[in-house]
This record gives structure tokens, sequence and C-alpha cells, in this order.
């Protein structure tokens, strides 16, 4: 594309050449083959496979009394109950979202908004007036996806409850929470911006255009308050930006690799490709670098792929990646420079943020391994130890699974961490309805034969599932945990797949599936159930059609929320569904749909659920012509990535 071509690129030119591009070339048995066969043994493909599939797997119910609590308030009315936003009215305007008539949206934080207010020039989407990468690295970035919502605690109705503890029964007591539902810090992630929409032309041209597109990357954490002007950004001393160039710290089994080392000694720096994320029990934020291997260039050109090593190839790394032309300016992403051989190593990691204290440097946890993560969800045993649940966002790759070893209380009174010490997990999914998780460890013999220590296995991780057998996946993307203790996994679609196995059983894949697993022994075991949760394409023809699923989030209730990313059926815009995960069948009912071109994406709540923050993602793709949201329709505003604060109109929970 020249320079003078002022229309953006169809995102899939952007992220589908990493994701829908397999590097797999192990020959593992894919899931599609273990499900044709198990479908075709139990003899359940009669009307709707995600209904016949519903006696596949039956939930281990885990014992969660504050959630019980919570869900005996509401036992009385429907748990889906709202309004759906039908086909008519979601197609009428594709320049600004619809939502349903039972719900409401404001516009919270675009792209190029001053993380703190005076803190520089707020970027409007002026095509003429572009921030500088000074600005940038004091403004929201660009690409919103993943995020959490960290609440206010402490105040006047803390010390109360405090003070007068055994004056006050629960439910004055919760309803009186030292959680803020008005007031915390939110932090977001920003996974892309390409040079059309952040710089106006197609390549940089100059360090100051690579500085800036860096700088609209990464992470913001950023105070936000409910006043009578509705959500907004306030000041607070824990506000930052965290950028391709932030500084960062290794922990964990491969802190020390040499492969983490490189000949120039520069410190590690940055984040990047920051896609889905995770809270974790003592209040950090997980960030996870997904396609990381598309800002990483070389300038030997088309002559570095012919001299690829196996792990260069396995992870997609290419001579012009995204064509972000980093590696033209800035020595550390060009895979040619021999001063930055192991650059590319120190990404793909889920870093840990604390939003409460701006000093901590952030901390690439190596325990958890280096793949495209997409996203990561924790689950806590009753022991205190946690599992964390991880997809590898790319066609045939995989699920994982970390456990730590030690009560994450127990870890942090001993100043560890509970996410440097543990087991990492691969997914093998058998056509009976069961798998094993497959530990990556260097005590296995054929793990051992291939690296030389677990910091060598963790940096290669992919490699190593590959070794062991671990099941190729149409593109695992989000994880959340249910009500009960099951495990969702979104699997967006997989157009290559040819073919069918038991846990991805249509090929192509076009429209993509979810899954349940449920775990062994409490989330800690080495074995799990699964089931097809349901298969986007028996939605078509539906009122509540959707496809391609991404983003998910599980509420203790039982809604399981779930945002799109692909071209959706019938006319419409990706969009926001919710499921009643309780219910018999499950059923999507429509929330909100976005605008042209964009992906619905993220998730975060107020403590009390009745508020809820949701992101659209790279609205009309960049180009003017086909939106200008968040901004009036002008024709020549650049739209901007922007976060949607909803509330249910009567004050309700969101989703109900």
């Amino acid at each position: 594309m020249s320079q003078n071509d002022l229309r953006e690129p169809d995102n899939a030119q952007i992220h589908d050449e990493s994701e829908n591009t397999p590097s797999n070339k192990s020959g593992n048995r894919p899931f599609a083959d273990v499900l044709a066969s198990a479908l075709s043994r139990r003899g359940i493909l009669q009307g709707s496979l995600a209904g016949a599939a519903a006696g596949f797997l039956s939930p281990q119910a885990l014992a969660r009394s504050d959630r019980d609590r919570w869900r005996s308030r509401r036992r009385r009315q429907a748990l889906v109950d709202f309004e759906p936003l039908s086909i008519e009215d979601a197609i009428v305007d594709d320049t600004s979202p619809s939502i349903s008539r039972d719900y409401q949206y404001q516009v919270l934080i675009p792209w190029g908004t001053p993380i703190e207010p005076g803190a520089t020039e707020e970027f409007t989407g002026d095509p003429n007036n572009r921030p500088t990468s000074a600005q940038a690295a004091l403004q929201i970035g660009i690409g919103h996806d993943g995020m959490w919502f960290y609440p206010d605690e402490g105040g006047f109705l803390s010390r109360l409850d405090d003070k007068f503890d055994d004056k006050f029964d629960d439910r004055f007591k919760r309803r009186r929470s030292d959680k803020s539902n008005r007031k915390g810090m939110l932090c977001i992630n920003h996974e892309f911006g390409t040079n059309f929409h952040v710089l106006g032309k197609s390549m940089p041209e100059s360090l100051e255009d690579v500085r800036l597109s860096q700088n609209v990357h990464g992470v913001s954490v950023v105070a936000i308050e409910n006043s009578y002007r509705g959500w907004e950004v306030v000041k607070s001393p824990n506000s930052r930006r965290i950028t391709a160039n932030t500084p960062m710290r290794f922990s964990g089994p491969a802190a020390n690799s040499a492969l983490l080392q490189n000949p120039n000694g520069n410190v590690p720096l940055g984040t990047i490709n920051n896609c889905g994320s995770g809270p974790t029990p003592w209040g950090t934020y997980l960030t996870c670098e997904e396609n990381f291997n598309g800002y990483f260039g070389s300038t030997e050109g088309e002559a570095f792929n012919n001299a690829r090593t196996q792990e260069q190839e396995r992870y997609g790394f290419d001579f012009d990646g995204f064509n972000y032309g980093w590696h033209f300016f800035d020595r550390r992403f060009d895979l040619s420079d021999p001063d930055y051989i192991n650059e590319s190593n120190r990404f793909g990691w889920v870093v840990e943020i604390d939003p409460q204290d701006a000093t901590q440097t952030p901390v690439k946890r190596t325990a958890m391994g280096r793949f495209k993560h997409e996203a990561v969800a924790i689950a806590e045993s009753s022991n205190g130890r946690v599992a964390a649940y991880m997809g590898d966002d790319q066609r045939f790759d995989y699920c994982y699974k970390y456990v730590s070893d030690l009560p994450w209380r127990t870890a942090i009174a001993e100043g560890k961490s509970p996410l440097d010490e543990g087991k990492l997990y691969v997914a093998r999914f058998d056509e009976d309805g069961t798998g094993e998780w497959l530990e990556l460890t260097i005590n296995n013999p054929d793990l051992a034969a291939r690296f030389a220590n677990q910091g060598e296995l963790l940096i290669n991780a992919r490699i190593a599932a590959d070794i062991l057998g671990a099941t190729p996946m149409d593109r695992p993307e989000w994880t959340t945990i249910g009500k009960d203790g099951e495990v969702y996994w979104t699997l967006t679609n997989n157009s290559q797949r040819t073919v069918t196995d038991a846990a991805n059983p249509e090929a192509p894949n076009s429209d993509g599936h979810i899954i349940r697993t449920v775990d062994s022994n409490d989330f800690l075991g080495t074995t799990f159930t699964w089931e097809i949760y349901i298969l986007a394409s028996s939605t078509r023809g539906t009122p509540g059609v959707f496809t391609d699923p991404d983003a998910a989030y599980a509420d203790p209730e039982g809604r399981l929320f779930i945002g799109t990313d692909g071209g959706q059926p019938d006319g419409l815009q990706d969009q926001l569904v919710v499921f009643d995960t309780t219910a018999e069948t499950p059923e999507p009912k429509r929330l909100l749909t976005g605008v042209a071109s964009d992906e619905i994406t993220g998730w975060a709540v107020t403590p009390d659920f009745r508020t809820a923050f949701v992101n659209i993602q790279h609205p009309g793709n960049g180009d003017p012509a086909r939106t200008n949201f968040p901004a009036p329709r002008d024709g020549r505003t650049i739209p901007r990535d922007c976060t949607l604060v909803i509330t249910k109109r009567n004050g309700d929970v969101v989703g109900s």
C-alpha cells in the first residue's frame, strides 16, 4: 500500500496473518478429529448439537458462600431477562453502537484522552493534529481490549463496619461495602494500532514515528469516578501509561536464562500487543502479550526467512512482521541485529501490574510460559492454591493451565509470587469427553532431550507442547470461570480446518464455538471432562445469531457474556451477547452491537455488578469514511477506540 493511500487495510491483514496462519507443524491429532469420533460413537448429532451435548458433562459444584448469598437475593427473577436487541434494530445504523432498550451507555476514555486531567492535550481525532510521541505517553492508548476495575477501598464506611462489626447484620454490611462502586482504578490493554490509524501513513519515516506508535501500545492504569457528570477520569498518583519502552523485570524459572539476555546488555523494556487480561485474587492485574511477533522484522529482508531457526518459525517471525516497520528505526526490533539477538524472547508473556502502586515495575511471569497469550482466568481452589487458564490464539494451537505450588496467601506472606513457583500444563482432549493436562517439565525425558533446562523449555513452550502431543485447537482465545467452577473457552474460528475432531467438530469452522471444561481435584488435578457448550453455527437463522466468540466473562450468578470478533451474519456488526449457563439449552441474547469494522472486547464490572465496561476496538478500522465514532459523523474525524460504560435503566444488575 502506498503512503498516499488513506484507506485502512482490512483488520484481517494485520492480525489474521498471524492468528489465522498456523505455525504448528507438529502433526498432533487435531481437536476436530477427536470430536468427530466422539460424536459418532455417542450418536448425539440430533437436533441442536449444543443442546444434545448438555448431558455430556456435569460441572462440579464448588462451595462459594458469598456467591450463594449474592444469588439468593435474585432467585425470584429470571437470570437473563432483558429485552434483546433485535436484528432489525441493530442494523439500522453502523456508525454508532446499538443497545437493548433496557440499557444505556456512556463513552469513556477514547484513545487520546489525557491519563490525568491536565496531563497533556487531548487528541480528538483531528487528522491534522495528531499527538507527538511525548503526548501519547501521557494519553490513553489505542486498541482497547482486556481490562479490569479495581475499586477504591477503605474510607468512612469501612471504618464504621470495623468499629461496629457486631452491630450490623451481613445484609447491611454488604450494602455498605468498603469496595466502591463509584471510584477506582481501571486497567486497560491497548492491543494494536495500525500505522494508517495512528500515523496516517503506511510506514514510519522516522524514529519519532516509531516512538509514537510504540507509545499508543501497552496498558493504561487510569483513575475513574462516577459523579453527577457521569464517569470521568480523575487524578491519582497511581495513574500511568505502560508502553513498549517501559522498564520491565522477569521472574520465575526463566528469569536468568541466557536466552533473555542480549549482547548489547540492554535492560528489558516494554509490553506489546496486550490482548486479554485477568485479575488476581490478591488484587493485581495480569495483561497478556499476544501477537508480539508482528512488531519485529529484519533489515535483511527475505533472506532472514530462509535462515530462520525452528524457534523463530514456530512463533511466526518473518522479515516484515505486520509491516509496522519499527525495525528500520529501533534496533531492538530488528531480528537480524546481533546485538539484540534475544530481544524477541522477551515478549509473549503474562505481565503482572499493581494498579494501586505506580512505583512497582511490571513483572513478566515466566513460569506461565511463552506463547500468544489471549487472556487468563484464575480459579482459587479450596486450599488457596490457584489455577490459571490460558489460550494460545493461533489456528491449531493449544489450551494451557498453570497451577501454583503454594496457596497464594502463603506465598505472598513468604515474600514469593504465586505465579513464580508452579507447574505449567497443556491440554490433550480425548474423544470420550475426558482430557489430560500434560505437564511441561524438564523432568520429562522427552523434553529433557530437547531443552537444556526449565527456563529454555518455558521460553519455547509451544515446541514443548508439540512434543507432548497436545491437541491443536481452533484459535483458543478468552477463558473465564463459571459459577460452579467450570471453565469456558472461546474458540473463535478456523477456516483452514479440513479434518474434524471431538473438540473442534466443524471443518471448516468459520463461525467458532465455546467449550466448557471441568477439572478434577478442585482445579488442581491433571484430568478434566469437557463438552461443546455451543456451536456458533447452530445460532444461524435464530434471533440470537452470533459468530466468532472472543471476549468472555462469567458472573457469579451464571451469566456468560461473550464479545465477538469477526464478520457477523445477517448484516450485524460485532456484538455482545449474554447466556444463562444454568439453562438446559444455551440461548444467546443480544445486548449490544458495535460500529462498522470494529470488535467488541474486554469486560469489567463494579463490585455490585450494576455497572459494566466493554470496549469498541478499531472502529471503522481507522477509516473516517466508515465511522467517526465516538465523534458525530462528519466523514473526516478519525474514529477512536473507546470504552462504553453500560448500565441498566432500572439500576439492576447488568445482564439481568
